[in-house]
């Protein structure tokens, strides 16, 4: 279908980006997004992203090398805005925990803290020098330099918002278009504002607050799986819609088995909003590796701390194929997840979106 088959509100951001449909496959971190399902969903008439957020310099040049010799469309890139965050001794309870843990999966903990080799700045100079059709970015706001120097290079921005205050600060530093990232999104929560805070505000909710107090397009998330979340997502005055975990069953996504397998046999009430296995905020399948930290929630370090003590953890788990120690980011909808190519998904949610529309006006 084309472009007309869209509401008009879609229109200037598809213009900005040039996209046929306004579907955003959302920038997944840890592994699960690759070059190759950025380009199906963006050969599809989508956007596709990619994230950058935990990669070296290299590796993200390398990757956009392999998107651009994939597609000719426009493509995402995404960046975790860096936070500053107080370095404080990790309880011993929590240590001892991890200790357990660590034996039982066969993992060792690592010891001090190394250093990232590499620096946001260093991060922002391969998007500045590849000159991405799309820059979209979480965890807070980039530098005022930053801003000017992508509106420089004429980069559409996106930044995420989980609360009209962050909608309002991102539309003030000069966004193009806002993601509203609703409460029922799998993943890490892009909250920024509201240091100790966590806004679960819904996205039936957030989205039409959002669009009524922000002047730029709004990209409504969370919980969005087929075309009926679509037309409800446009319904409420969003833009587009972005989607991550219904694309973590696609083909050309790299999921470990367990991970699928937990996706597929996820009911709603599967999911849960959790810091213990990064230090940050983010929902995922229930395992036993929350089951055995939550009574530790308050008590484990900001992330990266956290994220970095309990890698070797996950990296084993991962590795052996067992599921009860991994992060299995999902969100709400996980349920509904289906195994198909991307641009076979993005086709079936065009189609279904137009499904919606005929019942709507009764035209079967």
């Amino acid at each position: 279908m084309n472009s007309d088959f869209w509401p008009e509100q879609t229109r200037k951001l598809r213009d900005l980006i040039g996209i046929e449909h306004p579907i955003i496959q959302a920038p997944m971190a840890g592994g699960p997004t690759t070059p190759e399902l950025v380009a199906a969903v963006s050969n599809a008439g989508g956007l596709g992203s990619y994230p950058g957020g935990y990669l070296p310099p290299g590796e993200i040049d390398s990757a956009i090398r392999q998107i651009r010799e994939l597609t000719g469309k426009p493509f995402a890139v995404n960046l975790f805005i860096p936070e500053k965050t107080p370095r404080r001794k990790t309880p011993a309870r929590v240590m001892k925990k991890l200790g357990e843990i660590a034996g039982e999966v066969g993992a060792e903990l690592s010891g001090e803290i190394a250093a990232e080799g590499f620096s946001f700045e260093e991060q922002m100079g391969v998007i500045f020098d590849n000159n991405v059709p799309v820059f979209s970015f979480t965890f807070g706001i980039p530098k005022r330099k930053h801003m000017k120097e992508l509106r420089r290079r004429k980069i559409t921005v996106i930044g995420t918002a989980t609360c009209v205050a962050e909608g309002m600060m991102l539309e003030e530093a000069g966004c193009s278009a806002i993601v509203s990232q609703g409460s029922e999104a799998g993943g890490h929560r892009g909250s920024f504002a509201h240091a100790g805070e966590v806004p679960l505000i819904g996205s039936m909710s957030l989205t039409p607050q959002l669009v009524d107090n922000t002047g730029v397009p709004v990209i409504s998330s969370g919980g969005i799986m087929d075309g009926r979340g679509i037309a409800a997502a446009l319904a409420l005055g969003a833009s587009a819609v972005q989607m991550g975990t219904a694309f973590l069953a696609c083909t050309e996504a790299a999921v470990p088995a367990p991970w699928l397998e937990a996706l597929e046999s996820s009911l709603d009430s599967s999911t849960v909003v959790t810091r213990v296995y990064t230090g940050k905020y983010a929902r995922g399948i229930r395992n036993r590796f929350y089951d055995e930290m939550s009574g530790l929630e308050g008590k484990v370090p900001a992330y990266p701390v956290q994220n970095y003590l309990t890698r070797p953890i996950r990296n084993v788990s991962r590795a052996k194929g067992n599921p009860e120690y991994m992060s299995l980011w999902a969100g709400q909808g996980s349920a509904m997840s289906r195994r198909c190519a991307a641009g076979e998904l993005v086709r079936m949610l065009v189609s279904e979106y137009g499904d919606v529309l005929a019942r709507l006006s009764g035209e079967s």
